[in-house]
């Protein structure tokens, strides 16, 4: 299963990643007024929000929440995922928001924003994946 799910962790961090950036490009081109801003912020992420988001997801698939040692699925694990990843990108899309623009009120207000339609956005991620089995050869539906 632990071969499989590296698969798995690779699909969801590229199909995270799209929806992340234009996310983030949206909202950086409406609190910077510029295009061009926007789309140098949702860039830059593109890289350290892949590289960030994989290692989550290991982390997280190394934590067994069960007692029976099965990786526990569900609604509360997936909200702590989410509220975790939230506070790991919020962090890192605030920093490049503010190097890139210049402006540490630009990156406080992206990071102010994102918050929340992140958090809304990746927890419909989560679930959506939940329904698929891709990269889980034995996967136990709870």
């Amino acid at each position: 299963m632990k071969d499989q799910s590296h698969k798995r962790h690779i699909a969801k961090t590229l199909t995270w990643r799209i929806v992340g950036t234009l996310d983030t490009v949206i909202l950086s081109w409406m609190i910077s007024g510029s295009p061009s801003i926007g789309l140098k912020i949702g860039f830059a992420e593109v890289i350290t929000k892949m590289i960030l988001y994989y290692l989550h997801e290991r982390t997280w698939f190394n934590i067994n929440l069960s007692k029976d040692g099965r990786v526990l699925e569900s609604r509360k694990r997936h909200i702590a995922k989410t509220f975790t990843w939230r506070f790991i990108g919020t962090l890192d899309t605030m920093l490049l928001a503010w190097w890139i623009s210049g402006n540490p009120l630009i990156g406080l207000k992206i990071g102010f924003a994102e918050v929340f339609s992140k958090m809304i956005l990746y927890y419909l991620h989560e679930r959506f994946w939940y329904r698929f089995n891709y990269g889980l050869t034995n996967r136990k539906n709870n």
